[in-house]
This record gives C-alpha cells, sequence and structure tokens, in this order.
C-alpha cells in the first residue's frame, strides 16, 4: 500500500507478486518446498538454511483481506466513495491493460483500464496518472461517476 502511495507500481506488483501463495507453488518442486497451501497468505516464509522458501503460520484472515485490498484498490486503483466509483491505479510499467468487472446493485460496470500510446498498440510505460475517462463511449472531464442501481450494463474506458 505504501508503495502505490508514493507512485511505485513496479515495486508494488513486484511485492504484490511475491507475496501471492500461489507464486510459491507454479511447480511440484516448489510446492513441495512452500509446504503450506497454496490459495492462502502465509505469515512467514522462513529463510533458515534447513527450512529455505517454506511457510508457516497460515489462515490468517487479516492478511488476507489487506492482501486483497491493496490488490483491488491500491494496484488496480477501484476506489468507491460515497457511491462515487473513481479508478486510480498504480500498476507495473509495463501492463498494456486490465479489466474489472463490478456490480453495484442491479447494474454492472466493466471496466476496461489501457496503459497504451497514441497509437494504441504500444504500452505507454506509466504507472499512474488518469488521461481519459470515458463511460459509454462519451469522455467525461470529472473522472468519476456517480454509481446508479437501474439493472443497466455501463461500459467504461480509461486510459493512463
Amino acid at each position: 500500500m505504501a508503495l502505490t502511495t508514493l507512485g511505485f507500481g513496479d515495486k508494488a506488483g513486484e511485492y504484490f507478486r511475491m507475496l501471492n501463495p500461489i507464486e510459491h507453488a507454479r511447480t511440484k518442486e516448489a510446492a513441495k518446498k512452500y509446504k503450506v497451501e497454496p490459495y492462502v497468505i502465509a505469515a512467514d516464509v522462513y529463510s533458515n538454511s534447513n527450512l529455505i522458501g517454506r511457510g508457516g503460520w497460515t489462515w490468517y484472515t487479516g492478511s488476507s483481506s489487506w492482501f486483497y485490498k491493496v490488490g483491488i484498490e491500491d494496484i488496480l486503483g477501484l476506489k468507491i466513495e460515497n457511491n462515487i466509483l473513481k479508478i486510480l491505479p498504480c500498476i507495473p510499467k509495463e501492463w498494456k491493460e486490465y479489466s474489472i468487472k463490478y456490480k453495484y446493485k442491479t447494474s454492472i460496470y466493466n471496466i476496461t483500464v489501457k496503459n497504451v500510446g497514441s497509437d494504441d498498440t504500444v504500452c505507454s510505460g506509466k504507472n499512474t496518472e488518469l488521461t481519459k475517462f470515458f463511460l459509454d463511449g462519451k469522455e467525461l472531464e470529472e473522472k468519476q461517476i456517480k454509481l446508479q442501481d437501474d439493472n443497466k450494463v455501463y461500459n467504461i474506458e480509461i486510459v493512463i
């Protein structure tokens, strides 16, 4: 969270991957070394020579919820305050695009965030800074929207 606050999307993405338990079980060898569930945040990953890479103290729901919160709100940038939706990402520079599907009561918001240059093919190499915010094809200067409970599907495209 601190790294995203400082605008360091590359480091935030690197640390997020490093803490993600699935990264410790990508291969059979890695899973045997990790020895704990690959879907649960471990409080410890040991560094003692005979236990290097082994996880410990799993099933801490507090750490799992903070991990999820940092990923959704701080890296991907989905912010909801007083029924106002904002996208304030802090992503690794090499990410070209990502999408979020957000359900608000009876409405669906399909959000696509593009990190592309002017020709729409080359990654712009930015971590932050929204340049454009479109709602159903119409650019919005305020770069945020009020969420609606009207059983509609909205398409949001954001360019950083």
